[in-house]
């Protein structure tokens, strides 16, 4: 009887062994590991930026500094602060506007265009995109994203300026006043000379009104003076219309973009 328990066991174990050299098993070799990680994607890596400056011809007098003031009207209303001042003042300024700010603000382009004496209106764009041509965020700003949207962001801007009896534009700055070296090429080549500037006077317009006092009094001779003259709510403002009184105590010549020889980096003005 043994003998034959034997055999039995003898047998089972060796058909066990075969099946189990024939059948796949469906547990994985490395029961109880971790799966292997998945590596992600790699990222399409970001565009290189720039943030161009730009200086004016000096006037080489001394106690009479040259100054360019120039103002981005992105979108929001008209800072009536800084355009009183400007007017009541008899100060030159070069204003950047979007499509969007024309359409909220017939009231200022009225001022404007009352006053080609002191003001040039040079374009900022259609929407306030960034202009820059491979998709990127800037500020948490979504860029334009291709050569197509740059050039539709420049030539939307240009239309409604045109439309609301402005002259045709020669000079784009566009949203963030950061480009990339492409979009920068795509757009000198649509004919417009590209506004850096050498002094950031409120920030964004997001600096209180004693600092921004304090950058915009301290241009020197030469310098491009960048702030804003669409958030009228900000404190930044109130700085900019004080300096704006500072610099003329003081003597410095201003003038507009189109005035004056100028010199930009990164090709934006050759």
């Amino acid at each position: 009887m043994n003998r034959i328990l034997l055999a039995s066991a003898f047998l089972f174990s060796t058909i066990s062994t075969a099946l189990a050299d024939e059948i796949p098993s469906a547990v994985p070799p490395a029961l109880g590991q971790a799966p292997a990680a998945v590596s992600p994607a790699p990222k399409a890596p970001a565009p290189k930026l720039v943030e161009p400056h730009l200086h004016i011809a000096r006037s080489n007098v001394a106690g009479h500094a040259r100054v360019a003031l120039t103002f981005d009207a992105c979108m929001g209303q008209a800072d009536e602060r800084i355009l009183s001042t400007l007017v009541r003042e008899r100060i030159p300024a070069t204003i950047f506007v979007t499509a969007r700010w024309l359409k909220r603000n017939p009231a200022a382009v009225a001022v404007f265009l009352q006053n080609t004496d002191l003001f040039e209106l040079e374009n900022h764009g259609q929407n306030h995109i960034p202009a820059v041509d491979t998709p990127t965020l800037i500020y948490g700003i979504a860029s334009a994203g291709s050569p197509q949207a740059v050039r539709q962001e420049v030539e939307g801007g240009a239309a409604a300026m045109i439309a609301a009896g402005i002259p045709a534009p020669h000079w784009f700055r566009g949203s963030t006043a950061k480009y990339d070296l492409s979009a920068i090429g795509e757009i000198r080549a649509m004919g417009y000379r590209i506004a850096g500037y050498s002094v950031n006077g409120d920030g964004g317009s997001l600096l209180g009104a004693v600092i921004t006092e304090k950058r915009i009094a301290s241009a020197k001779d030469g310098d491009v003076v960048i702030s804003h003259v669409n958030q009228p709510t900000h404190a930044a403002g109130e700085g900019v219309a004080k300096a704006l009184v500072d610099l003329k105590a003081k003597g410095t010549q201003f003038v507009r973009l189109q005035d004056v020889e100028d010199t930009g980096d990164d090709k934006t003005t050759e």
